[in-house]
């Protein structure tokens, strides 16, 4: 009998479990970009833990594993920030990833009044973009990361969320 992967909300007890992963998941970003110095890799334990309590967290979970994360804060435009969607490289493609950014998209518009969805993503990251597209964001622009990556931003209204994953 197998497990199956549960979506919940992050708590101060899954902190450790989601910096480990995350330095696990974007060693493949860094190695697209040779840039081993970019955001989620140089992130501390302590700005993680602030992330948790005071940001919009979840996680994906196998049994008692932590297996992928997002997160998402809203900004004073009223537009949701979206970021460091990750999941274990063993469970890739399947599907968790746009579960979990369903579940970030739909409590950043429900408890937190999000009018519009945004992310970025690296310029190289084709199966990141190719999930965002899937999900309904769309291309609005550029930008460059503080690691020097070039990033492409992406937008979609915060009322198309239920449609998604």
């Amino acid at each position: 009998m197998g497990m199956s992967v549960t979506i919940s909300a992050a708590t101060e007890r899954d902190t450790e479990q989601i910096f480990r992963l995350q330095y696990l998941c974007f060693q493949s970003e860094a190695a697209l970009y040779g840039n081993y110095r970019i955001d989620p890799l140089v992130e501390t334990l302590d700005s993680v833990r602030e992330e948790v309590a005071a940001d919009c967290v979840f996680v994906a979970r196998l049994g008692d594993e932590v297996v992928g994360s997002v997160r998402g804060t809203i900004s004073e435009d009223g537009a949701a920030a979206i970021g460091k969607l990750c999941v274990h490289p063993r469970l890739q493609g399947h599907g968790i990833g746009a579960r979990l950014l369903r579940a970030a998209e739909a409590a950043l518009a429900e408890e937190r009044g999000a009018t519009t969805f945004r992310l970025q993503t690296g310029h190289r990251s084709e199966s990141n973009l190719r999930l965002y597209r899937r999900v309904g964001y769309q291309r609005v622009g550029t930008s460059e990361g503080s690691d020097g990556v070039p990033m492409i931003v992406l937008e979609k209204p915060a009322g198309t969320y239920a449609t998604t994953a």
